[in-house]
């Protein structure tokens, strides 16, 4: 079994050659991330923000720096794994880019991610919340949530097998984006291994009601939206764009999943796993 696999790359004590992202004809790499190093050491401090602090949602966990919570698993991914203290307390693990990347006018993006999440079963998984998603740079400059814009390129809830791509955007209550529930469709998510899911957005044509943002399973579209979906100019601007950043991480509770119960397990059978992280433009 992949868990297995993975919790002895967790103490491999030598380093296992990362696997990186493949190339993809007629588009260019633009950033890459394999997470090559040593069982244990942190994310690289030059590339990632290893997050704290950070209070939304209703969400139960404390992110730390903690490598308990994110760690380089020494096989080539970065594991990110929610902890239960004997009180009950819960720690997990959050990144973010640290550079910011804009579709660019008359090209097409890729942002992707090849995971994996943990083994233990969805009766085991409640209130946990794993996502691959990015964020508009205007949060980072004062502009408030949703208005900056929010792809949401794979989110998971309690384990069950449904995939959600979702996009928030406009005003806080209602508006294009329906918030704040937002415009999401979902997929079925296979039950084990190692998936690319991705979004891609497509500025090839000057209209930007004609313009699409979509999104990827292993390849498969499952979920598009155009500028004319959404209707608005400016809104469509902070989605397609502008610059946006990349975040990955394992929130416990919250307003969608609901708390963990008694049956809630931590450690690396309810952690998300990511092998490669790529933005690709053509």
């Amino acid at each position: 079994m992949r868990f297995q696999q993975s919790l002895l790359a967790c103490v491999a004590p030598a380093l296992v050659s990362a696997i990186t992202p493949p190339s993809i004809q007629g588009m260019s790499i633009v950033f890459s991330e394999d997470f090559e190093g040593s069982a244990g050491a942190s994310p690289k401090s030059n590339v990632w923000n290893i997050m704290d602090a950070i209070d939304t949602n209703n969400e139960v966990q404390t992110y730390t720096t903690s490598n308990q919570n994110v760690q380089i698993s020494g096989g080539g991914t970065v594991q990110f794994v929610p902890r239960k203290s004997p009180s009950g307390l819960w720690t997990s693990g959050r990144i973010e880019s640290k550079g910011s990347w804009t579709p660019a006018p008359g090209k097409v993006t890729k942002i992707q991610a090849n995971i994996l999440l943990g083994d233990n079963l969805a009766i085991n998984k409640q209130g946990l919340w794993p996502a691959f998603w990015a964020l508009g740079d205007a949060m980072r400059h004062g502009t408030e949530w949703p208005r900056a814009g929010e792809i949401d390129i794979m989110e998971q809830v309690n384990g069950l097998l449904t995939g959600y791509g979702t996009l928030h955007c406009g005003t806080s209550v209602g508006g294009p984006c329906n918030e704040p529930v937002g415009r999401a469709k979902t997929t079925a998510m296979p039950a084990s291994g190692f998936h690319v899911w991705g979004v891609t957005i497509d500025r090839t044509n000057d209209d930007w009601t004609k313009q699409t943002i979509s999104w990827t399973l292993d390849g498969n579209t499952f979920s598009t939206v155009t500028g004319a979906d959404i209707n608005d100019a400016p809104t469509w601007s902070a989605l397609a764009h502008s610059p946006l950043y990349v975040i990955l991480n394992v929130a416990v509770g919250g307003d969608w999943p609901g708390v963990p119960n008694l049956l809630t397990l931590d450690g690396y059978g309810s952690m998300m796993e990511v092998q490669w992280v790529a933005i690709y433009s053509s």
